[in-house]
């Protein structure tokens, strides 16, 4: 390997690892005032103790919640014939376009006290009326239910289609019913899927902070943002971070060892012949489906709207387009960055095996919750303030500041070292697309090097480079934890502005910037329908 290429990588793989040495390292500074407030005096009355037990509350949850949607929904796509059956196929997937703050403030609308669904229960029963709780553990579930569902929906359903007829049909002839062969034949073989899915959702949870702090259930990352907030100790922030960053790591060995020495080989078909069943069980699976989808989008849609024109001038306003300018400057910056550390790793990846693990390493960023990520780069960028700016500053008497605590730079260091992964696999999918004649030619014709990637690859890979971009500026534009925490003062967002509305009660005016986000997260989603159609 090139020496810049191996100077490069090296870069990049610290970046990747910074966050965990710096979240240990946490534990070296004291906080011993904050954790007697944390710990209490009983640990099951603590603080700490509602942060556990919430969290493990919210996975199991979740994960029950998300595979029983999403199995059974791919169940019923995948092998029955039922009215509209074939919209449901790809519709399903849209609420992956949702943010779960944004389902989260939505439902808290409509269902809260002062909601038109209590409000019409009170109308209708009188004083005899009681309302009911909505911001709880429970309703925090239901939201991350409808809106990551997809993640199990969309492999489950992948996984189902490989197998194809000829999985059920030899199960019957052992004499099971076609149920039965479902149940015990063609979902076993779809496990892998299933576990990954529920990785990728449990993941999102992990990682959210806004939809808890609209139920006001706090977990692990409510934690980190208050411990930053309201006592300003970012070593304490550092520490509750390394404990939920225990919570991922145990996820993830446990999701390895599920699929320990386990091994399942599909058939790929190219038909695909759908069960009948009766009129009732049809009506059944339609109604159904119909009414998930319309839970996780056509009602927050619609309710969206709703708001939305009522605050239509809201829509005009110069500070909304300062908002969506702030957050296509943070979006195109943190995608530029990005794809060019992405397309880097994918080029090497080809060339060279012996940097699979440092490339494993590099993207291993998505894997950990925004919130660990920020706090981390907070605590290594005041650091080298206090160490290195600060004293220049006071010898030259200029006004004494943080140079890179709060600036652009840290929150697109932050964005890249996240989102990396998600822009790697479309690039290193497309360089593996590239056949070695194809470079062998190049090379023959005198190009080499840049000019060889720049006119030979670059053209071939500009489909990966599109779905790369998009989605890393998607991703971006959505993402809450890190950008409270890390943004520089004036440089509000649309997901910022949706938390501060959120806190307020104002759910009218949060719906401007909500659903422009919500638009924003259809044009990925609907590229990923449209591949999947195709497939």
């Amino acid at each position: 390997m090139p020496i810049k290429s191996k100077f490069f990588l090296a870069v990049i793989v610290i970046f990747s690892l910074m966050p965990l040495l710096v979240i240990i390292a946490s534990w070296g500074f004291e906080s011993l005032s904050i954790w007697n407030h944390y710990l209490g005096e009983r640990f099951l009355d603590s603080l700490l103790f509602r942060w556990i037990s919430h969290t493990l509350f919210l996975c199991v949850g979740v994960a029950i919640g998300v595979s029983f949607l999403g199995v059974s929904l791919a169940l019923f796509v995948s092998f029955y014939d039922f009215p509209l059956r074939r919209f449901f196929s790809w519709s399903l997937m849209l609420p992956l376009a949702m943010p779960a703050y944004v389902m989260a403030f939505v439902y808290l609308g409509i269902f809260d006290f002062s909601g038109p669904v209590q409000q019409f229960l009170k109308g209708l029963f009188g004083n005899s009326y009681s309302f009911f709780q909505v911001r709880n553990g429970g309703s925090a579930i239901i939201v991350f239910s409808l809106v990551l569902y997809p993640y199990v929906y969309m492999l489950a359903r992948s996984s189902f289609l490989q197998q194809g007829q000829n999985t059920i049909q030899a199960a019957q002839t052992l004499g099971f019913s076609p149920f039965q062969a479902l149940i015990k034949v063609a979902l076993p073989i779809c496990r892998p899927a299933i576990i990954a899915g529920i990785a990728l959702a449990l993941m999102e949870t992990l990682a959210d902070f806004g939809a808890v702090s609209v139920f006001s259930f706090d977990t692990f990352t409510t934690a980190i943002y208050k411990s930053w907030y309201d006592f300003k100790n970012i070593h304490a922030s550092g520490q509750i971070a390394s404990l939920l960053l225990m919570f991922v790591l145990i996820m993830i060995v446990l999701e390895k060892r599920s699929r320990a020495n386990a091994s399942y080989r599909q058939q790929n078909i190219s038909t695909q012949q759908l069960m009948q069943t009766s009129k009732l069980k049809q009506l059944i699976m339609t109604g159904f489906c119909l009414l998930i989808f319309s839970l996780s989008f056509i009602l927050p849609v619609a309710q969206l709207i709703v708001w939305f024109i009522k605050k239509s001038d809201f829509f005009f306003d110069p500070r909304y387009f300062k908002w969506v300018g702030n957050t296509l400057t943070l979006g195109l910056l943190a995608a530029c960055l990005t794809l060019v550390i992405a397309t880097f790793l994918a080029w090497i990846n080809q060339q060279f095996v012996q940097t699979k693990i440092w490339i494993a390493i590099s993207t291993l960023g998505y894997a950990l919750p925004s919130s660990i990520l920020a706090i981390a780069i907070m605590m290594l960028f005041a650091g080298i303030d206090h160490s290195v700016f600060i004293p220049i500053q006071t010898a030259l008497e200029l006004p004494v500041k943080p140079i890179l605590l709060g600036s652009v730079f840290a929150l697109i260091i932050a964005y890249a070292i996240r989102f990396n992964a998600v822009a790697f696999g479309p690039m290193n999918s497309g360089f593996g697309s590239i056949r070695p004649s194809i470079t062998e030619a190049g090379l023959l014709l005198g190009s080499s090097g840049f000019t060889l990637f720049r006119r030979i690859h670059l053209p071939i890979l500009r489909p990966s480079v599109y779905t790369a971009f998009l989605l890393v500026l998607v991703d971006t534009m959505k993402e809450m934890p890190a950008t409270l925490l890390m943004r520089p003062y004036g440089w509000d967002t649309l997901a910022v502005k949706i938390f501060e509305y959120t806190s307020e009660g104002e759910w009218e005016l949060a719906a401007v910037p909500a659903l422009t986000l919500v638009c924003a997260g259809l044009i990925p989603v609907i590229f990923l329908v449209s591949k999947s159609q195709k497939s």
